[in-house]
């Protein structure tokens, strides 16, 4: 990706939190925008801890020593490169054991749709049922198959009602992470016009938790299992510090699952 490219990638994530609210869904608690489930029941306290990695993994031992000492099961989303990485080998069988739920992010993380004409889409139907299947014969090594991680969540959190409608065509269920933290910016880098301090995330998690009417009930709250090695601030460092903050103010933790119910609409 180029520099204008991430620099307007940034903008629109970061902007995220400003779209329309999530409408409901008539059969459930869950919460839909274009298609993909963002949230779960609101008037549960529970929050789901959501992971994605492609290229880098350096949060990942880390990460999942946290979450054995916090009693936490997780959900990570990763691509098939992610998969393939020999490096990471190590670290999935990690997950595996762990108990969290591993899931798909696609193959070589595909920007599906243009960045400001989100109903322009910059793949073909064949393009992406094709990287998606090859995110899954990735998966399969480890012994991880489609019907038993049937959630998807696309690449660059980006997608539109056509990439909703294709993923439940190949019988998968589109999510997406809860708008309204900043959780989702610790990829962003110093200098980006983006670029967003682990102290700005972590505040804007508990102020978001403080201000709105359903605080984090149901909340899908993604951070990345790696970012690039010129963000030095690395906001997984906080991981401990905000769960436990979370746990006081009553909150459970659950695999992504377990929040929706694992099931498809």
């Amino acid at each position: 990706m180029n520099k204008t490219s991430l620099t307007v990638t940034i903008l629109v994530l970061l902007l995220l939190p400003m779209l329309p609210a999530a409408s409901q869904t008539g059969k459930s608690s869950h919460l839909l925008l274009h298609g993909a489930k963002v949230r779960g029941d609101t008037s549960k306290a529970e929050i789901a801890l959501v992971f994605t990695g492609d290229e880098y993994a350096d949060g990942g031992l880390h990460i999942t020593d946290i979450l054995k000492r916090e009693g936490i099961e997780a959900s990570f989303f990763l691509t098939g490169k992610f998969y393939r990485n020999a490096e990471f080998e190590e670290l999935v069988q990690v997950l595996l054991k762990g108990g969290h739920y591993l899931g798909a992010h696609s193959d070589q993380h595909l920007l599906y749709c243009d960045w400001l004409k989100r109903d322009s889409l910059l793949v073909t139907q064949k393009q992406f049922s094709d990287d998606l299947q090859d995110n899954y014969q990735a998966m399969a090594t480890f012994g991880i198959n489609m019907e038993d991680a049937f959630f998807f969540l696309p690449p660059f959190e980006w997608y539109n009602d056509s990439i909703s409608s294709w993923t439940h065509q190949m019988g998968l269920e589109l999510i997406n992470h809860t708008h309204g933290t900043l959780s989702h910016a610790d990829y962003t880098v110093p200098g980006s016009r983006g670029y967003r301090s682990s102290d700005e995330i972590f505040q804007s998690i508990l102020d978001y938790e403080t201000s709105a009417s359903n605080g984090l009930n149901g909340f899908i709250l993604l951070s990345h299992i790696g970012v690039a090695p010129e963000r030095t601030d690395k906001f997984y460092f906080y991981l401990e510090k905000m769960v436990e903050e979370l746990k006081s103010r009553g909150y459970l933790f659950k695999r992504i699952d377990k929040l929706l119910d694992q099931q498809i609409q």
